[in-house]
């Protein structure tokens, strides 16, 4: 349920309200939407004594919640999550964000140069997998906490924030001392623990949609994340399981508007891994805008044939920088905005940032 405070009301009144709820089995959660205070209880059994909530000094109304999940919810905030970066980034405003880079962090000199050219070409953060949770024990796994350094390293060269992904409970608090943002991948989606250790801490998460996941069951999964005080989460559409074998997975745009219409947090799309195809990626990325979404992930390595991991899906530096010049119309057309490339002064992209 959500109590909503008077405009009036004190923090002594909030406080006093606050314990109640405790006193009740309740854990709550203080939300600010549209100018007012409100306080989420969840996860009590007593209901007994909810109506009498009412009669607190300070509390407007009581309102219950029909949705299992809560704090996800458009009944609990009505507009739309802004989670901030720091430096002017935010995900989930105007702007529309790309995150961009290669699958797996492989070295040094790779690393770097892509970093440099996808920034160029408008990027805001760069992604690069570390801990590489793969089908297969003989994939490559990552270059684990080394590769997390290389992230550190590449972004105090360019300015980019970093996403990465951390696979276990144990790992959160080291690759949070690396990243801005901590991926959950679409293998670990169902991770309760690593999702309740996510939400112990205030780093913002990019939850990825598994491969066979309702909207509801990924929904609930960042309602675990929120639960536990972060409410810093930006979701992932990545495609899902069909019968179809041309691709990959199938995205699932759809989610993009409906999950837009459910819940108060951004949504990004992966179409890298939606697809598992670099030439589906552009038009996917141009629908994804189109549909609503608040960002990209995108996958880009300087030689895709020689990529340790997911090649097939990689642009190149030259076709992401073709990408990100297409994508810029698509979101003036849908009344957001798109970081122009670096030199956006000259005739084409190839000059200096494709080089």
């Amino acid at each position: 349920m959500i109590l909503v405070m008077n405009q009036e009301a004190t923090e002594k009144e909030i406080e006093k309200v606050k314990k109640q709820i405790t006193d009740m089995g309740y854990h709550s959660h203080i939300i600010k939407s549209a100018g007012k205070i409100l306080i989420d209880a969840t996860g009590g059994k007593n209901h007994e004594g909810s109506t009498n909530l009412l009669l607190l000094p300070g509390v407007e109304k009581v309102v219950p919640l029909k949705t299992p999940y809560k704090l996800v919810s458009r009944e609990v905030k009505k507009e739309k999550s802004i989670v901030d970066l720091g430096n002017g980034i935010t995900i989930g405003g105007e702007e529309v964000i790309v995150m961009a880079g290669p699958c797996a962090v492989e070295n040094e000199e790779m690393l770097f140069n892509i970093a440099e050219k996808v920034a160029e070409a408008g990027a805001k953060i760069l992604r690069g997998g570390a801990f590489k949770p793969r089908t297969s024990p003989y994939s490559f796994q990552g270059l684990e906490e080394e590769g997390l350094k290389l992230l550190a390293e590449a972004r105090k060269r360019t300015g980019l924030k970093v996403v990465t992904e951390v696979i276990t409970p144990q790992d959160v608090e080291l690759v949070s001392f690396y990243a801005d943002i901590l991926q959950v991948g679409a293998r670990n989606m169902h991770n309760y623990p690593l999702l309740r250790k996510l939400g112990k801490q205030k780093q913002p998460v990019l939850l990825k949609r598994g491969f066979s996941a309702t909207i509801e069951e990924w929904l609930m999964s960042a309602e675990y994340i929120l639960a536990g005080g972060n409410f810093n989460v930006i979701l992932c559409e990545r495609g899902i399981r069909t019968f179809e074998h041309y691709t990959r997975n199938t995205l699932d745009i759809s989610a993009v508007p409906l999950v837009n219409s459910l819940s108060h947090l951004p949504v990004m799309v992966d179409p890298s891994h939606s697809s598992g195809d670099s030439k589906l990626v552009p038009a996917l990325s141009r629908a994804a805008i189109a549909s609503g979404a608040d960002g990209l992930l995108i996958e880009v390595h300087p030689e895709p044939q020689k990529a340790y991991c997911d090649g097939d899906q990689s642009l190149t530096i030259k076709d992401f920088c073709l990408l990100m010049k297409s994508l810029q119309s698509i979101a003036a057309a849908c009344g957001r905005t798109l970081q122009e490339q670096a030199n956006s002064s000259l005739p084409d992209c190839f000059v200096h940032v494709c080089s």
